[in-house]
C-alpha cells in the first residue's frame, strides 16, 4: 500500500510515493505542462513505474502546489506552505526556518518547536527573488547555464552591487557592468546577493527571526554559492537539502498517510 504526494508547481511537478511507515518508495520530477492535471498524472505514473507499482497500489493521494486544485485524481489538496513545512520537518527534524526558492516564487517559513508553521512570508508576484530571475539573466546576459552559476559565485572576489529589485532594471545594470568589462563572476555574485538580500528582507518584514536550524530548499538550493551567501549574510549556518525540490511532495504524501488513517479510524 502506497501514499502519493503530488506537488504541481509553476515550473516543475513532483511526485513522492511513501509506504505506510513513511519510507520513500519513489520520487520523480519533471517540468510542469500547460495542462496541470496532465502534469500530475505524468509524474504520478512515472513515480509508479520507478518502483514497479500500479494505481491500484495507492491508498490515498494528496496534491499541493499551484496546480493542486487541477489534479482530479487527488483525494485531497493542501496549501504548499503546509506541505513544505511537513516535508522539511520530516527530512530535517528540529527545523525552525525554511528558505524556499522555487521557479517563480520564494518563501520564508518559521516553524515552532513542534514543527508547526508559526508564520511565513511569500513572494509570488515578482520574478525578482526567484529561480526565474537567475534563469533569465544568466542565460540571456551571461551566456551560461544555471549549473555554471554556483562556481562563478564562489569564485568572485568583488561582487558588484545590483540595487534594483526589478528583473528588467537589474538587466540594465548587468548590461552596464558587462560593457565596463567587470568580471563575469563578480556580476554573478552580485545577482546572488541581490536575491539573498531581498529574501532576508522579506522574512524580516514578517518578523521572522531566522532561528536555527535554517534549511534551504527549492530548485535554487542546488546552488551552493547562494547557500553560502545566505549563511554569510545571516551570520548563521544554512543547510541545503540533498533533494531540495522534494519537500512539498513528501509533505503531501505524509499528509496522505494521516488522512487515510483518520478515515479508517473514523
Amino acid at each position: 500500500m502506497l501514499f502519493a504526494g503530488v506537488d504541481i508547481g509553476s515550473t516543475t511537478s513532483k511526485c513522492a510515493l511513501l509506504d505506510a511507515n513513511g519510507q520513500q518508495a519513489a520520487f520523480y520530477l519533471e517540468h510542469t505542462q500547460f495542462n496541470r492535471n496532465l502534469s500530475g498524472e505524468a509524474v504520478l505514473q512515472k513515480a509508479l513505474d520507478l518502483c514497479g507499482k500500479k494505481h491500484e497500489d495507492i491508498a490515498y493521494i494528496v496534491s499541493t502546489g499551484y496546480g493542486r486544485k487541477a489534479f482530479a485524481r487527488a483525494n485531497k489538496d493542501i496549501p504548499e506552505i503546509i506541505a513544505h513545512a511537513v516535508g522539511t520537518a520530516a527530512l530535517m527534524p528540529g527545523t525552525r526556518t525554511i528558505i524556499d526558492i522555487g521557479g517563480q516564487d520564494s518563501k520564508v517559513i518559521e516553524l515552532n518547536e513542534a514543527g508547526i508553521v508559526s508564520r511565513f512570508e511569500m513572494n509570488d508576484k515578482c520574478a525578482a527573488g526567484t529561480g526565474r530571475f537567475f534563469e533569465v539573466l544568466t542565460q540571456r546576459l551571461l551566456g551560461i547555464d544555471m549549473d555554471e552559476l554556483a562556481p562563478l559565485i564562489l569564485k568572485a572576489k568583488d561582487p558588484c552591487p545590483i540595487s534594483s529589485m526589478c528583473t528588467i532594471f537589474a538587466e540594465s545594470e548587468i548590461i552596464s557592468y558587462l560593457s565596463q568589462g567587470v568580471p563575469i563572476e563578480n556580476i554573478a555574485a552580485g545577482m546572488g546577493l541581490s536575491v539573498v538580500r531581498r529574501i532576508i528582507s522579506l522574512g524580516k518584514s514578517g518578523q521572522i527571526a531566522f532561528k536555527e536550524p535554517i534549511i534551504f530548499s527549492g530548485g535554487v538550493a542546488k546552488n551552493d554559492g547562494i547557500r553560502k551567501q545566505f549563511a554569510d549574510m545571516l551570520g548563521k549556518p544554512v543547510t541545503a537539502l540533498h533533494a531540495p525540490q522534494s519537500t512539498g511532495a513528501i509533505g503531501a504524501a505524509l499528509s496522505a498517510i494521516k488522512e487515510y488513517e483518520k478515515n479508517i479510524q473514523g
